[in-house]
């Protein structure tokens, strides 16, 4: 391979350790106070007032303990963020794990125990359990495109179609998932589009002037079509994107390429296309759909 990168670098995988804590308990506190006061509404600006109003009902209950229990099987994640949230409540609340963020969790299997404080631990109650179906929504649908290419070396990346100021905890549920991440925006890749491609013609210049500003950034470079991929190639693109290919196209352009760069396909994958193509000898395959297209896990919270 003539890529100035390796595969592994052109694939990352996020991790927990990866993520900015205090960038998540910014937006834990953004939730709670939109469940408590109203943030987003104009009279919650004016008056910033944080109330469960249910709460008097249990004021004479001062410990309570939960069960967090799956209602179907699933790809945990958002497991860590759980502490996060219930310190962010109420100091006094704990929450002992059972399972790890990636964990297959079977029908009924339980995700851990919350205990203390009985008013916090419902007041804490929905903002945990949104972040829970959320994420493990995007992981369960993730696994469910990486099984479809078992046995085979090719990967399937993510893309930048992410929900606004939740990319990274999205991207880091494709990883539970079995994916790979691929940019996590406009800064870290340089990402030249068939557009670009075509007003170059065949002068490659303002490219070569590229890699020389940023050598340290790999170049994509997407095609629509075969008679793209020369000029790719010529410009040192270290991987080739195949933007909505047929098989057929698929099979011409990696006969073409033959290692000179990393190819990657993508538009139009579903799990009945993946199966057709993952021996093809693809590097990545590139898909936004199983963040966008995912549905909510059922989990609950189960007083004991």
């Amino acid at each position: 391979m003539s890529s100035r990168f390796s595969k592994s670098q052109l694939s990352q995988k996020l991790n927990w350790g990866s993520l900015d804590t205090n960038y998540l308990e910014h937006i834990i506190t953004l939730s709670k106070k939109e469940d408590l006061g109203g943030l987003g509404l104009l009279r919650f600006r004016e008056s910033n007032t944080l109330q469960d109003l249910s709460s008097d009902l249990i004021s004479s209950l001062k410990h309570g303990s939960a069960l967090i229990v799956a209602r179907t099987p699933c790809i945990a994640c958002g497991v860590k963020l759980i502490p996060m949230i219930l310190k962010t409540y109420d100091p006094n609340l704990i929450f002992e794990s059972f399972i790890s963020d990636g964990d297959y969790v079977s029908d009924s299997s339980e995700f851990g125990v919350i205990k203390g404080p009985a008013s916090s631990l419902l007041s804490a109650e929905r903002i945990i359990l949104n972040f829970l179906q959320y994420l493990s929504g995007i992981a369960s649908n993730t696994k469910r495109f990486t099984d479809c290419l078992k046995g085979s070396s090719t990967r399937l990346l993510d893309t930048r179609k992410t929900t606004p100021l939740f990319r990274m905890l999205e991207k880091y549920a494709f990883t539970c998932g079995g994916g790979f991440n691929h940019r996590y925006g406009l800064f870290d890749r340089i990402m030249i589009k068939d557009n670009h491609l075509a007003s170059l013609k065949s002068d490659t210049k303002e490219i070569d002037d590229l890699q020389k500003k940023f050598p340290n950034t790999p170049i994509h470079i997407e095609v629509d079509n075969l008679e793209q991929i020369d000029l790719a190639l010529s410009a040192g693109a270290d991987c080739v994107l195949l933007d909505n290919f047929s098989i057929e196209q698929l099979k011409a352009a990696i006969s073409l390429i033959k290692n000179q760069a990393y190819v990657e396909a993508s538009g139009g994958v579903t799990l009945d296309i993946l199966p057709r193509i993952k021996n093809l000898g693809l590097d990545f395959i590139s898909t936004g759909a199983p963040i966008h297209q995912s549905q909510w896990v059922d989990i609950g919270l189960d007083w004991e």
